[in-house]
């Protein structure tokens, strides 16, 4: 690719904010590479960055505007939009309507919502789906700092001595960082990481410890540390008079919860050896990071959890400088964005509160008639608002809150009541369109124009590289048609994104002279020229100068201006398991989808990796359940239930389970994990408890399980007792339980192979086996096996058929045994998605002498990009490697 010919944009995943070239081929196909100038990635990208090709073509796309299910011109759907607004306004307040945002929204949109919800319908209920995944680091940076600031910046993380990684699977979630970690430390040896997680995670890969705490015991590790650290003499007492309050009741608090080591290591159920050597690494090096993400901010407790970290890098005044502090690591591209422009229920623009003074400002500001004065429902209880009938009509943009949210089949009843469901979305089937009155085709990647704010507080530049197909237009542009019906047109005047970030920089400015941390009023007489070229900057931009940490000298942004230690006293999760429900729930995420899959499902590579929705498991929790690998279960709560696949993993914690949080209607049939969990919030955030959920699984009943690939994808879902489907390369996956007998198999047969050319069968009805395929032409069209699991053939051999045209004589013979016919490799189960490599392939390279991941990429090209599958490579060669044989003299 040449760079002068590419778009420079950001990539739509996490809070990495890695910066990717874009262009279109001769043939309009989407080419990506790495941008090696963006400070974030250097040209790194991981698997789902580097597969965004493949997510852009039209193929389910929302492309006109809907009202009521029936296809309708813009025009129609913004007055129906604004008139019912209107309706609901005038009969029941500006509080009976509500909008729901996401950190996949650019900051020019987000910011548009929030000054019209908020500053001219005047409704306080604005909030976001990143209220889900770090609104309790909110809440630990604002009580701490007084602001919500992420002092530090990614190459802290590189000049760690000791980076400790809590509640965080980097190595999956945040890919880009965690090879730039990983490479440090290699160029380091000396360089420690800890790991602090329930489970054993690839992120364990590179720990030189790891504490696999019980789920919910963080404040009591944290404050066992703080406590320690006092003892021992590890504080630095200059930093804590000069800049520093409440450390004598933080200390206090923390020796009577956790006054010693052995009571720490009982608590967490951890060695007290390990729990020794963490204290004395952290007591004995000041260069000390402490990255933390969803582990920690997920939780009832969330918030205190947060603020037990801050707590001990306050103490030994390890905060603003190059390779120290707490760091908040967020999993959206544009969480830290949301944030600026108060897409938080509790939060105005620019990271002002409702205090009466910033109130007063804003108004003044954007000339807001209607500017709410205090904060409105957290998105759990906005939803919940919804479902008493309190909040009549709301917005959704960009997300997919019925299967993001907790309890999300009470939140899926709860929308459907409700009497205005407006979603804008680029996709035109998800669980959450379903529902809508008024569909908005909203611009996708690619496509839209704006900004993002990574995780080290850095604005990057979004840029589209591809025509808006259909009739989508950008949400910031739907929001100001909608404005200029309810008659507040002169504040939603825009006619490009450029203006809305230069009033957006200006507000940030404005009566600020250093009080407010965010400030980017440098920023405000931005030219539209300088707007399209602006490079990557990190905040605050005053006077034109980045600054890359805060709090070198103090400043923090309390009344005093001094942070703040916060006594803590742990408490257990709001719902313990008990004798009906014994297991603990915790949710995350794999390596190569992205949320609820509307992008990364596209991708065929990337969805070879993971094709069902998986239940992990310790083997001795799954022989005491009588489940084996493979099994379907079903996992259920008080709240809900859902089905998955069991996969036994001796680093997952007994007691524990972990689902992933992707599935979804379109994808599997009880797929959706959320459905499960635990609706209980942090007190202070308002975040879910989606890592401690107590849960029963049971195995289900089944009389096979099996497998479908077609060329063709099915028009409705499988009658079956359960499903999940995946995108192949030319073809359409989908994995099969059902309770036919062996008699009923060949009419499913017939239902999941339909129509006309040549079909071969095999039929055991004594072992309950079927097996079916259908050819036209000599083209295999689909194929059928249905069995026991330990009878399935793999399905690796049998896809690459559907690229043979025609299927040859050799192959045809084999096609029923789903195995390769001699002299054919089958590539096995796909491990590393950025060059598709299948795990017999790696297997062979091993057993040729690669014996370590670097001479495994060298001979097939796994693991050389993102790094993300290392783990997995490394694993292999532990289990294929022959023993070396040595000559005895």
């Amino acid at each position: 690719m040449e760079e002068q010919t590419a778009i420079k944009t950001t990539c739509p995943y996490c809070g990495v904010g890695c910066g990717v070239l874009a262009m279109l081929d001769e043939e309009g196909a989407a080419q990506i590479a790495g941008d090696p100038q963006h400070p974030a990635n250097f040209g790194r990208l991981c698997s789902k960055g580097a597969a965004l090709g493949e997510t852009v073509d039209l193929e389910g796309r929302l492309l006109h505007p809907m009202v009521d299910g029936e296809r309708a011109s813009w025009e129609q759907a913004l007055d129906t939009v604004a008139g019912r607004l209107r309706s609901i306004i005038d009969q029941h307040g500006p509080e009976a309507v509500a909008f729901y945002g996401s950190g996949q929204m650019l900051t020019e949109d987000y910011y548009v919502s929030n000054k019209l919800f908020k500053g001219f319908i005047g409704t306080p209920h604005v909030d976001t789906n990143s209220r889900l995944c770090m609104a309790s680091a909110v809440v630990g940076h604002k009580r701490a700092f007084g602001s919500d600031t992420v002092p530090g910046n990614y190459a802290d993380l590189e000049s760690a001595d000791l980076l400790i990684i809590a509640g965080a699977n980097l190595a999956w979630c945040h890919p880009v960082l965690y090879q730039r970690v990983k490479a440090a430390k290699a160029e380091r040896p000396d360089m420690r990481v800890v790991v602090i997680d329930p489970r054993r995670t690839d992120t364990c890969e590179i720990a030189d410890l790891h504490l696999p705490l019980a789920p919910g015991t963080d404040v009591w590790l944290w404050n066992g540390l703080l406590s320690y650290l006092a003892v021992e003499g590890h504080t630095d007492y200059a930093f804590l008079e000069a800049h520093t309050e409440g450390f004598g009741a933080a200390i206090e608090a923390a020796r009577a919860s956790a006054p010693n080591v052995p009571a720490v290591a009982g608590q967490c159920d951890l060695p007290e050896a390990d729990v020794l050597a963490f204290f004395r690494w952290f007591a004995a090096t000041e260069r000390t990071v402490s990255l933390y993400s969803q582990g920690v901010n997920q939780s009832s407790t969330g918030s205190d959890k947060v603020s037990s970290i801050i707590n001990c890098h306050l103490l030994t005044g390890r905060i603003g400088r190059s390779g120290m502090g707490p760091f908040s690591i967020t999993g959206q591209p544009n969480a830290m964005g949301g944030r600026e422009v108060g897409g938080l229920a509790n939060q105005l623009a620019a990271h002002m509160d409702y205090s009466a003074e910033t109130v007063d400002r804003v108004r003044r500001f954007w000339q807001a008639p209607n500017l709410v004065s205090g904060p409105g429902n957290k998105a759990v209880d906005l939803f919940q608002a919804i479902e008493r009938g309190e909040i009549r009509a709301v917005w959704i943009m960009a997300t997919n809150p019925m299967v993001s949210l907790p309890d999300a089949d009470r939140m899926r009843r709860a929308l459907a009541g409700c009497e205005l469901v407006v979603v804008s979305e680029a996709m035109a089937c998800t669980d959450t369109t379903a529902v809508a009155d008024v569909l908005l085709p909203a611009m996708a990647w690619g496509e839209k124009d704006g900004t993002v704010t990574n995780s080290e507080r850095r604005i990057s530049r979004q840029r589209p590289f591809l025509p808006p197909p259909g009739e989508a237009q950008p949400d910031w542009w739907a929001l100001c048609k909608v404005a200029l019906r309810l008659g507040f047109g002169d504040g939603f005047a825009y006619e490009k994104p450029a203006e809305i970030f230069r009033e957006h920089a200006a507000l940030s400015g404005f009566e600020n002279n250093g009080s407010r941390d965010f400030d980017i009023s440098a920023l405000a007489n931005l030219h539209d020229a300088g707007y399209e070229a602006m490079a990557p900057r990190q905040w605050p931009i005053r006077d034109g100068r980045d600054t890359g940490r805060l709090f070198a000298d103090g400043g923090f942004f309390t009344e005093s201006g001094k942070a703040r230690l916060i006594p803590l006293t742990p408490r257990p999760p709001v719902n313990a398991p008990d004798t009906d429900y014994s297991l603990v729930l915790n949710t995350g995420r794999v390596r190569d989808h992205w949320h609820t899959m509307t992008r990364t499902g596209k991708s065929p590579r990337l969805s070879a990796h993971e094709v069902t929705p998986f239940l992990q498991m310790h083997p001795d929790d799954a022989a005491r359940l009588d489940l084996g690998d493979g099994a379907l279960a079903r996992v259920h709560s008080h709240w809900g239930e859902a089905l998955a696949r069991v996969r036994l993993d001796d680093g997952q914690r007994p007691g524990s389970v972990f689902m992933p949080m992707h599935w979804n209607d379109q994808y599997a049939l009880r797929g959706r994990v959320d459905a499960v969990v635990n609706p209980v919030t942090d007190p202070d955030s308002g975040e879910p408890e989606f890592k401690h959920t107590p849960v029963a699984v049971s195995p289900v009943e089944v009389a096979w399980q099996g497998f479908l690939l077609s060329r063709e994808p099915l028009a409705d879902p499988p009658a079956c007792a359960w499903w999940a489907k995946a995108r192949g390369n030319g073809f359409h996956r989908y994995e099969l339980a059902g309770t036919e007998s062996a008699e009923q198999m060949p009419d499913l047969a017939r239902a999941l192979l339909p129509g006309d050319g040549e079909c071969l069968e095999m039929a055991d009805p004594g072992r309950n086996v079927y097996r079916a395929a259908r050819l036209v032409d000599g083209r295999l069209m689909g194929c059928l096996f249905m069995g026991a699991v330990t009878a399935l053939p793999g399905r690796h051999w049998l896809a690459g058929l559907f690229t043979a045209e025609p299927v040859s004589t050799r192959n045809r013979m084999a096609l029923l045994s789903g195995n390769p016919p001699p002299g054919q490799k089958d590539a096995g189960r796909n491990v590393c998605a950025c060059f598709g490599v299948g795990e017999n392939t790696i297997i062979e390279a091993i057993r040729k002498g690669c014996r370590t991941p670097e001479a495994v990429t060298r001979r097939c090209q796994a693991g050389g990009n993102c790094g993300s599958c290392v783990p997995e490579i490394r694993d292999l060669i532990g289990r294929h490697a022959r023993p070396v044989n040595r000559r005895i003299a």
